[in-house]
Order: structure tokens, then C-alpha cells, then sequence
């Protein structure tokens, strides 16, 4: 129902106060925790309140995020987590890296977003150091503001270039929800619902080599021509699921063969995740198309991008804005993307993941063997790691009970009974190790009750 603009006024001007650092008395917090609850279940994507039961559910008083910093995240009680979800992948980082947050920061007082018709200096900066940080011959940029916008551009480099509309995609592959990038989508639950999408797509297992290329094979003795191979180096959403050795460069070598472009879907797997600063570098793959996101942003600013070579690119000159953003590459974001860039290489955050990520999967695999009846496997690279379990109901007691000990998960997209370990590039050990502790706590109370 509408409301006079006096009482809206009144509704901002409190949220603003508090948003300045105004303290709230404990019967205040308690107080904005329901009513924050109730505007979710109100005004704000309904049902997604059910959804994240672990949250609501967190002691008396739900849980809301209020602060954070590197590996630990506090709600508004004080209430202190592990974050070992990551945001999902925008925190390879850490929360508020100082250096990151700096040049944020110091770009605000100057301007923050463009007028669209001057040049925008970090915009041209930051696709110059891409350049010169991705494989092989990728050179041209274009950002965005999230992954599946990466992809969407992708998509439409790839149709421009090649004159052909059919994909070739993996069963349990994520590549985004909007209507082009959903179309490649290897779970039914969430393309059904909105079929059939923008474009002929075929899907094959991940991995499988041999099944990509007799799909390319048949599609030949039909007539149909492949555009585009769309490939996560490591399958995030499907639970960190790594491909034989082999399966890049053999994907590599039949995009070649067939005239289709290899594009590497790196928006959860780049900028270190799996302990290399791309996930094609550990197979010395050059794709087509790159595309990035999440944490090319900091976890500071909403940022994304796709990267091909100088001449794929040569389809877009001569209509440069066939493809356009009003936000994409504002200079908050590309002045987060530097800053995310120089972090990444001076702490090495690659190599850290590589390290943490091995002792991760060694101590999983030890708890696997202590609970098997809980643990079913464990799969992953670097810092990108997925824990299997029987069921989703189990799944979801572990996250439910690490949540109530104080530690960050959550599940995956495409795989129900799948919890990830996402924690950021530069946890300290001492706080993975105490989640392995607090993680066989959990396991040991789930297991007293089976």
C-alpha cells in the first residue's frame, strides 16, 4: 500500500542512521532482527525465507549479517562465523581486503560512475592487465556486472563470429539464470520451468571426452555445426567436480577440428580457486572466450567480464555497442578489479589455495573414512570443494549443524545432497582447522542419531 512521502522519509532517514554506524540497544537490534524477517517474507523474493530455514533458525534470534572481515563474518548480535561459503566465490580475497576497499574508496571521492560518453580510464587499465594475465593470445575485453551477463556475451561473441546457433554443454553444468545463459544449464529443475530457452544446445556428460566428441560427430553427419563448447574447468555448482587430465586438451583439440570456439566458463574457478590462477592453466589450455566473474570484483564491487582474442573480436568492430551495459565497467568496479588483480598475485593467493586446499581434501578424506555412514565422497580443487553425502536431508543436517557452531556452507545448485568448502584464498590455518573441528562435532552428533 502506498504511503505519504513523509512516512517513506521517515522509514529512510532511520535505515540511513543506522547504515551511518548508529548503535542500537540490544531490545533495538532484537527488534529490526523481526522486522527484518518479516519485510523479507513480505516485500522481498517470498519464500526465500523457508528456503534458508538455517538462518532463521539460528538460536532465538535469526541471523543478520552485519559486519565482516577477512575469514569471519559477525551478525547484528555479535555472533561471530567462519566463512567457509566465500559468498558463494566473490571472497577469494577475504572480506574487505583493506587494499581493495582502499581503491574503492579512493575512487568514490573522485566520481562514481561514468557519464557513458567521456573515456573511462580504469575501464581501459583494467583490460590491459587482463590482457596481460590471461592464457595465450585472449586480449579484448568487455565488462559487465555479473557471471551470467559474462556469459550472455559469450554467447553472442560466439553466434557473431561462428554464423551458427548450436552449443554443445555439460550435464551438471551452472553457466547463470538469465534466458541465454539458462539455456545452457545442464539441471533440469531450473530450465524447465522456462523453456526453451534462446538457442539449440547439447548436453553431455562432464568430463567424457569420448561422448563430446561423437556429439560432435553426430551433429557433422546431420548437418548441424557447432558454435561453441561452453566447459567449466572445475564444475562448482555441481560440487567440485574435477575432469580427467586429459578432458581439456582433447575439448581443446575438437573445438579446433570442428571450427567451434572453446569458452571457458572461469567465474568461479579464476583468479586462484583451484590453485592456479585459471583453471585452464592446469591443463595449459588456451580457450576461445574467458569469462570471469565473482571474484574479479574484490568482494567489493559486482564485476564480470568476458576475453577473447584480437581477432574473434575484429565481428564486433564495426558496431561496437551491438553490445552495451549502462553499469558494466564503471570505475568503482574496474578500480576494485585492479585492486583484486594486485592482491591476488602479490599474497599468491593460487598458490595458497593449492596448499589449503590439498589439506583440506586429505583431512575430508580421514573424516570420510571415521563416517562413512555420513560422508559419502569428496571431490574438488585448490579451495573449491565439494562433501557428498547419502542424501540432501543429511546435507542439510551438516550445514544446519555447522551453522549452529558457527560455520559458513552452504549447498549446491545442481547437487542437493553436495556441500561446498569455499572459504577464501587467504584463510588462516588455524581457522580451517578449527572448522575440521567443528565439522566432526557435527558429524559425530549426526551420527548418535542414526
Amino acid at each position: 500500500m502506498r504511503v505519504s512521502n513523509d512516512e517513506v522519509m521517515q522509514q529512510t532517514r532511520r535505515y540511513l542512521e543506522l547504515i551511518a554506524g548508529r548503535e542500537m540497544s540490544s531490545e533495538e537490534q532484537r527488534s529490526f532482527i523481526a522486522e527484518t524477517v518479516e519485510s523479507y517474507e513480505r516485500y522481498y523474493n517470498r519464500g526465500f525465507i523457508s528456503y534458508r530455514k538455517s538462518v532463521t533458525e539460528a538460536g532465538q534470534f535469526a541471523a543478520i549479517e552485519w559486519s565482516g572481515q577477512g575469514s569471519i563474518l559477525r551478525d547484528l548480535l555479535g555472533r561471530e562465523y567462519i566463512d567457509c561459503l566465500g559468498g558463494y566465490g566473490i571472497f577469494s580475497a577475504g572480506v574487505n581486503h583493506p587494499t581493495i576497499v582502499k581503491a574503492v574508496t579512493d575512487q568514490i571521492q573522485r566520481m562514481a560512475l561514468n557519464s557513458q560518453e567521456l573515456l573511462e580510464p580504469w575501464r581501459a587499465a583494467l583490460a590491459k592487465v587482463l590482457a596481460a594475465v590471461t592464457p595465450g593470445d585472449l586480449q579484448n575485453s568487455f565488462f559487465i556486472n555479473n557471471g551470467t551477463d559474462a556469459i550472455e556475451g559469450a554467447i553472442k561473441l560466439t553466434r557473431l563470429y561462428t554464423r551458427r546457433g548450436t552449443f554443445i554443454s555439460t550435464l551438471g553444468g551452472f553457466h547463470g539464470k538469465s534466458m541465454g545463459s539458462l539455456s545452457l544449464m545442464g539441471k533440469a529443475s531450473f530450465r524447465e520451468p522456462f523453456q526453451s530457452g534462446l538457442q539449440d544446445v547439447r548436453f553431455v556428460p562432464y568430463g567424457d571426452a569420448d561422448a563430446l566428441e561423437a556429439e560432435f560427430r553426430r551433429c557433422e553427419m546431420v548437418g548441424v555445426q557447432i558454435a561453441g563448447v561452453v566447459l567449466e574447468p572445475v564444475q562448482g555448482e555441481a560440487g567440485g567436480v574435477v575432469p580427467p587430465d586429459d578432458y581439456f586438451p582433447r575439448a581443446r583439440e575438437l573445438c579446433t577440428r570442428y571450427g567451434a570456439l572453446l569458452i571457458a566458463d572461469e567465474i568461479q574457478t579464476g583468479m586462484g580457486r583451484t590453485g592456479k590462477l585459471w583453471g585452464v592453466d592446469h591443463w595449459n589450455v588456451v580457450p576461445d572466450i574467458l569469462c570471469v566473474g565473482k571474484s574479479i570484483g574484490g568482494g567489493v564491487m559486482p564485476l564480470s567480464a568476458f576475453i577473447s582474442t584480437a581477432s574473434i573480436w575484429e565481428v564486433m568492430i564495426p558496431n561496437p555497442i551491438i553490445h552495451s551495459t549502462t553499469f558494466g565497467g564503471n570505475p568503482l568496479a574496474c578500480a576494485a578489479g585492479l585492486a583484486a588483480i594486485q592482491v591476488t598475485l602479490e599474497e599468491d593467493l593460487p598458490g595458497q589455495a593449492a596448499v589449503k586446499g590439498d589439506f583440506l581434501l586429505r583431512e575430508l578424506g580421514s573424516l570420510q573414512e571415521r563416517y562413512p555412514q555420513i560422508l559419502s565422497q569428496v571431490h574438488g580443487k585448490g579451495l573449491l570443494i565439494g562433501m557428498e553425502f547419502p542424501a540432501p536431508e543429511v546435507g542439510w543436517k551438516v550445514a544446519s549443524g555447522l551453522f549452529r557452531r558457527g560455520v559458513l556452507v552452504a549447498g549446491t545448485y545442481s547437487k542437493a545432497q553436495v556441500i561446498r568448502i569455499e572459504p577464501a584464498l587467504g584463510i588462516p590455518k588455524d581457522l580451517l582447522e578449527e572448522m575440521l573441528n567443528r565439522l566432526e562435532d557435527t558429524f559425530g552428533s549426526i551420527a548418535r542419531t542414526l
